[in-house]
Parts: C-alpha cells; sequence; structure tokens
C-alpha cells in the first residue's frame, strides 16, 4: 500500500515511464479525467441562476475579516473580475483534475472527492482525500510554490488556505491535512503534510487556533455595522517616496472600497497600486 508521502515521487515516474501502477484500470481511468474535464466544462458554462452566491462558505473562512465583511454586506465597489483571471481559474481547474488523474494512475487513492463539509452552519466541499489525508489540489505560481516546497504556507497565507483545509479537517474528525501543489510554469510538484495535533511541530503556534471558533467569530463579525480595520498596513514601493497595497491587498476585489484614491500604474511585471503618490511613477497610469 503506498502512502501519500511518495506521490511526488511516483508522479514524476509515472511521467518518465509512462508506466501506471500495474493495479490500475488504465482505461477506466482515462475515461474518468474525461468525464471530469465534461462535468467542468458544463459548470464553467452553465447558466449563471445556477452560480453558487453563498458569501460565506468554508473555502473562503481564512480570508480577513473585512474582505468577508465587505463580501457579505456587498460593499463596493467591486472589481470586476476580467476575461484572463476567468481563464486562469478554468485553467486551475483543469490543473487539479491532472494532478487527480496522476495520482491514481501512479496508484495512490483519491476517495471524497468534492464531499460536503460543514463547520458551525457552515458549507464547503472538500477537493479529495489522498491516501486518506484530507488535501487540498493548488496550482500555483513559481514564487507561490515556494511555500509548499518548503513548507512555510502557515507563515504567509494571505488567502487562508490552512483555515480552508482545517475546516474540512475538523467536518471529518481528522487532524492530518496536506496540499498537492503544482508549480503551473515549470510543472514541479511539491506534497506538504500538516498535523494540527503535532505540538513539537515548528509550524504548531501558527496552525493550531480553533476552527470551530474562528467560523462563530466570523458569523457575528459580518453581521456588524461598521467594518474590521484594515487587513493590511501599506508597504513603502521602493525608495520612491510612494506607497503601495501589500500583495494579499492587491489581488482583493475590495482594495477600492477601501482605498478610493487608489491610482494603479502598470509595471513590466504587473500592475502596481498606489495609495500615496509622492513622486509620479513614469509608467502608464490605468483608470
Amino acid at each position: 500500500m503506498k502512502t501519500v508521502n511518495t506521490v511526488v515521487e511516483d508522479i514524476y515516474s509515472l511521467m518518465t515511464t509512462k508506466q501506471p501502477d500495474e493495479a490500475v484500470d488504465v482505461e477506466q481511468e482515462i475515461n474518468k479525467f474525461g468525464e471530469a474535464v465534461k462535468e467542468l466544462m458544463r459548470k464553467e458554462f452553465s447558466p449563471r441562476d445556477s452560480f453558487d452566491d453563498r458569501k460565506l462558505r468554508l473555502s473562503n473562512i481564512g480570508k480577513d475579516d473585512r474582505y468577508l465583511w465587505n463580501n457579505f454586506n456587498n460593499k463596493g465597489p467591486v472589481e470586476e473580475i476580467q476575461g484572463p483571471t476567468y481563464v486562469k481559474f478554468m485553467y486551475g481547474h483543469l490543473i487539479e483534475e491532472m494532478l487527480l488523474f496522476l495520482t491514481r494512475m501512479s496508484g495512490h487513492s483519491v476517495t471524497d472527492e468534492q464531499k460536503v463539509c460543514e463547520v458551525e452552519g457552515i458549507v464547503g466541499h472538500m477537493d479529495c482525500k489522498i491516501d486518506g489525508i484530507v488535501t487540498d489540489i493548488k496550482s500555483t505560481s513559481t514564487y507561490a510554490f515556494k511555500k509548499f516546497k518548503d513548507a512555510t504556507l502557515a507563515y504567509d497565507d494571505p488567502f487562508g488556505y490552512v483555515d480552508q483545509i482545517k475546516a474540512y479537517a475538523y467536518s471529518e474528525g481528522e487532524t492530518k491535512v496536506g496540499w498537492l501543489a503544482m508549480d503551473k510554469q515549470n510543472g514541479y510538484l511539491a506534497w506538504l503534510q500538516y498535523d494540527l495535533e503535532d505540538t513539537e511541530a515548528p509550524v504548531y503556534s501558527s496552525i493550531s487556533g480553533d476552527i470551530a471558533e474562528r467560523i462563530r467569530h466570523v458569523k457575528k463579525m459580518v453581521e456588524l455595522e461598521e467594518a474590521p480595520d484594515f487587513c493590511n498596513e501599506r508597504v513603502a514601493d521602493g525608495k520612491s517616496g510612494n506607497m503601495k497595497l501589500n500583495v494579499g491587498c492587491s489581488y482583493c476585489q475590495f482594495k477600492r472600497s477601501c482605498f478610493p484614491e487608489l491610482r494603479t500604474f502598470l509595471y513590466y511585471g504587473g500592475p502596481r497600486y498606489l495609495t500615496e503618490v509622492v513622486n509620479e511613477p513614469k509608467v502608464q497610469e490605468i483608470f
């Protein structure tokens, strides 16, 4: 019986040799992968009246309080999601299905796909369990991939991935959680596993909070009349004297609700969101 600790090496070996595990029914797995992609496309292009518009889900419960308050209370202006972002989302879903396919083809068990989980009345769907471990599948940038490869996600988690998977584990009565991550630019894979009860682990103080208490807090917080404090401090934009949003805020769809005077400049590496401009950047401003 294989264990999840070898899943990355086993997938690499599968791709190198093109020899699936001898216990795998290859044609069945190919058909299952095809059906999963077909179902993904059906959901992607289904009528919008079937869209899941719940404001609180286990997938977002780990995000910052102000974001959740804005989302729950429909506070605008809300930044529209553009076509390239939707393409990126769909690409991520396709990568997820591919990784689950490769995991099964390499002889590991994949169970409980999209199983409904509930904590304190808030519902979500786990990605799966790999070899019995509650697992999230992530497609990442090369930069973000380092957090999974180096096991440092617990220290830098702006999107709330840890609380998300803790909620799934809590619903299942499990304490071991993991992520199978792929660097979508280079194809590298990483398996990151945390044990929520391992008090000796260096990350324990960062992951040990009570997820049920977190959810109870969020349910009360979003009903308040006033928004919580800002999620993050602004940061200096190099030595220019300008101030900009940090990485987490720059991805938030409510950033212009929090910072109405925000200005956006298009640099080579992408847009930069300035909250204070002392020296006008010599690049195009986006309105």
